[in-house]
């Protein structure tokens, strides 16, 4: 029998089918990858199993398939004085604690490693931007180029080697039409149309090249990068302490508090540091607030997308978002980058006078009920939003989950899945509160979805102020005693992530014994939402394409970093 021939026969084995509904502990994971692994790793997260660059394919389909790993949550990769690593974070959607990490070590003079995307597609646009930045190849991928970058850069930003003075001269390159000639058909033409990326439904700097075969779109490509800042490399400068959290409220800025969280909650967790029980609480509705920011904005905006509808529900969105951010803003100080997380805690307590905040809190969940009659009156009941979004940008739960797609755009898909019920985390156990969840896998679903989780944090909030009405003065601890240099031990790994306002973000983040990370990797629910669009738009009419883009909520400060 051949090696690929044992490998399957192995992959097929029903010995390990219980793995899929028990608790997986390590021994069981040590066994399972008895074949193929090569060495153990420390992670503080999960169980890390070096692996062959050329077994990665037989290992993510053997966890995927005995196992019930269906989530390549995040692919980070990075570099060494010796080496090359692919980190391969993974879980599942049913049980989001069961993790495990695979990490798949190449040459320096030779950093090619096999594809994942074979097995998960959303590897697809991970191996892009890991050999963009990093500069790995990945042997078999079915279109290796840069994403972020232009085509014509030189070299890679995240490399030890980069540098970062050298001038780099951006070549004009033509778009051709990928459909034309070997699939153009016979009866028509194909053409190609650049949406964006200057264009009010792209949602910010996003190029959707778009091959129309009619009004019928053929083939699609997102173009992102445009926004690109290098984001991760910043915060690889910056030091634990104060300078990395502040970063985060520019990736996804329209509901920009969960960012903080990502980021406190891997560094918390990698230098072991506790959070007192009241600032959870503070967090807690600091966060559900900066939800319903970010929801508002996508109804309000999907609605100007779907039928043009400035006057209506854009502004009453707005209206009901601008509440929101005038709690913020007594409560952090800042209009729209708060910076209201630290370390251990948070920045401060409730702003004086306390009773009158919390009024003005309980006012807004008060009117709020009859306001989302507003919505649904105004929108969700209106014949042409639906006309546009019922059975349009259809997305089935399996294809969702192949693309690594979280938040709203996975549970309009019937896919049960939020970090603060499934890994949690903050004050979330401890409250009575639903995870929405609809089957409809369409733009309308989408929709609905945001607007009854707007409801769900309603619930959460009132619970929040309940306990911070009732919380002994003196036990009122907004911060642990946190070093004021922070320096983890060297080699220390992990992977985090919250439950954003458009998904799981996640940070990874690797220590080197100083007071600045080594590496910090950014996993983006947004980046991972927008590479599914290709295939909720294509064979559908170039309008519902734009529908789809905006059911997915994306900001480009998050797709790009």
């Amino acid at each position: 029998m051949s090696e690929p021939e044992q490998r399957e026969r192995e992959r097929i084995d029903p010995e390990y089918d219980h793995l899929r509904d028990e608790q997986v502990d390590e021994a069981e994971l040590e066994a399972l990858l008895d074949k193929y692994a090569i060495g153990r790793d420390d992670h503080e997260n999960a169980p890390a199993f070096v692996i062959r660059p050329d077994d990665v394919q037989a290992v993510l389909a053997l966890l995927r398939d005995k196992a019930g790993f269906d989530h390549l949550s995040c692919l980070t990769p990075q570099e060494y004085e010796d080496r090359y690593e692919s980190i391969y974070h993974l879980t599942k959607y049913d049980q989001r604690t069961h993790e495990v990490t695979l990490i798949a070590q190449v040459p320096k003079d030779d950093p090619v490693c096999q594809t994942a995307e074979t097995v998960f597609r959303t590897a697809d646009w991970h191996e892009r931007e890991a050999f963009d930045l990093v500069g790995i190849e990945y042997e078999g991928h079915p279109d290796l180029r840069r994403i972020l970058l232009p085509e014509s850069w030189q070299g890679h930003p995240l490399a030890l080697e980069y540098d970062q003075e050298k001038p780099q001269v951006v070549r004009f390159g033509e778009h051709a039409n990928p459909l034309e000639p070997d699939r153009r058909l016979s009866e028509s033409d194909t053409m190609l149309l650049n949406i964006g990326p200057h264009h009010p439904a792209t949602h910010g700097v996003l190029h959707l090249k778009t091959i129309l075969d009619g009004e019928t779109v053929a083939d699609v490509d997102p173009d992102v990068g445009y926004l690109h800042r290098c984001e991760e490399q910043m915060c690889q400068n910056g030091q634990y302490r104060h300078q990395i959290i502040p970063y985060s409220n520019r990736w996804d800025y329209t509901a920009n508090l969960p960012n903080e969280w990502a980021v406190a909650r891997a560094i918390e967790d990698l230098a072991d540091i506790e959070v007192p029980e009241y600032a959870q609480v503070l967090r807690t509705m600091a966060t559900e607030f900066g939800r319903m920011l970010g929801h508002f904005l996508a109804l309000g905006t999907f609605a100007l997308d779907v039928y043009g509808d400035f006057t209506a529900i854009f502004q009453y969105a707005f209206r009901d978002r601008e509440v929101v951010q005038d709690i913020l803003e007594d409560l952090t100080g800042q209009r729209m980058m708060f910076y209201y997380f630290r370390l251990g805690g948070v920045a401060w307590d409730l702003p004086r006078p306390r009773d009158e905040f919390v009024e003005k809190c309980r006012d807004f969940l008060d009117e709020l009920p009859a306001k989302v009659d507003e919505y649904n009156a105004l929108l969700t009941g209106n014949e042409i939003f639906q006309i546009r979004c019922v059975d349009t940008g259809i997305l089935e739960p399996e294809v969702a989950k192949d693309y690594g797609c979280t938040g709203p755009v996975a549970r309009g898909s019937g896919i049960d899945y939020d970090l603060r019920r499934d890994d949690p985390y903050g004050y979330y156990p401890n409250l009575d509160w639903d995870v929405v969840t609809l089957d409809g896998c369409d733009n309308y679903s989408r929709v609905l979805v945001r607007m009854r989780e707007v409801e769900e944090s309603a619930k959460i909030i009132e619970q929040c102020l309940d306990l911070l009405e009732d919380w002994p003065e003196d036990e009122r601890t907004v911060q642990s005693n946190v070093p004021r240099t922070l320096k983890p031990d060297a080699g220390t790994e992990t992977y985090r992530a919250v439950e954003s306002a458009k998904g799981e973000l996640g940070i990874y983040v690797r220590s080197d014994g100083s007071n600045s990370p080594a590496r910090f990797k950014i996993r983006s629910p947004c980046f991972h939402n927008l590479s599914a669009l290709p295939e909720m738009a294509e064979g559908e009419y170039v309008a519902d394409l734009i529908a789809s883009l905006g059911s997915l909520d994306i900001v480009l400060g998050s797709v790009d970093r």
